[in-house]
């Protein structure tokens, strides 16, 4: 599934997914990128479409699309989007390792990590591929416009390896450190829980919200006609 393909959200699916993420993540400290975490993150795509909904810019995740090549030069691990609203969020999962984000180095302070590193490179490198298309025909023929709302995220690490002080380094790095006038949201596995558990609690409150809006729309258009 390379490229984007339509995409409908099911919460009964994603409450599925979500508890074999949970056990995952309860079962062992330490995860694999290639063993055990892009194989969750493959065949659960209700959770991970759910990721593009930190994008403030998408409403509806209405496509999806795993190892999605960016015009032949970089791959990344998901891609989710929003067509009504031009709204594509790019994502890469690194490992979750005890020396993924920060390792020991020869000072007192840890240093970032080889993962990390490597990750945030790739991010850099989608967005200056995208801005390179950016309104070509061939941006137009991937996207249906000839420029996106864009946002990518690092997927990476676990919470509990991380000091106090390695916390903060880490959010003050996602704040201020701007590509191509963007943030790159960087969250642990153990955060992008939260946001899920979080996401999945309020949906039933966001669907009533929409029913609502829909039928205030029907009522204003029959006044009107």
């Amino acid at each position: 599934m390379k490229d984007f393909q339509a995409f409908e959200f099911d919460p009964v699916l994603c409450g599925q997914e979500l508890d074999k993420f949970r056990n995952l993540l309860d079962t062992k400290a330490e995860l694999s990128e290639q063993g055990e975490l892009l194989p969750l993150f493959r065949e659960s795509e209700n959770f991970t479409a759910l990721i593009g909904n930190l994008h403030p810019g998408i409403t509806k995740v209405d496509k999806i699309a795993q190892e999605y090549d960016l015009f032949g030069d970089f791959v990344c691990d998901f891609a989710v989007g929003d067509s009504n609203r031009n709204a594509y969020c790019f994502i890469e999962l690194e490992n979750a390792k005890r020396n993924s984000i920060f390792k020991k180095g020869t000072r007192a302070t840890s240093e970032w990590g080889y993962r990390f590193e490597h990750g945030f490179s790739q991010v850099i490198d989608w967005f200056y591929k995208l801005d390179d298309e950016e309104k070509s025909y061939a941006f137009e023929d991937r996207f249906g416009a000839r420029s996106i709302d864009s946002m990518s995220m690092l997927i990476i690490g676990r919470s509990e390896f991380l000091a106090s002080s390695e916390q903060r380094r880490l959010r003050w790095r996602e704040r201020h450190v701007i590509v191509h006038s963007q943030q790159v949201r960087c969250l642990t596995y153990d955060e992008l829980f939260q946001e899920f558990q979080f996401m999945l609690s309020i949906y039933p409150i966001a669907l009533n919200a929409e029913a609502e809006t829909g039928e205030s729309q029907s009522e204003t258009n029959k006044e009107t006609s």
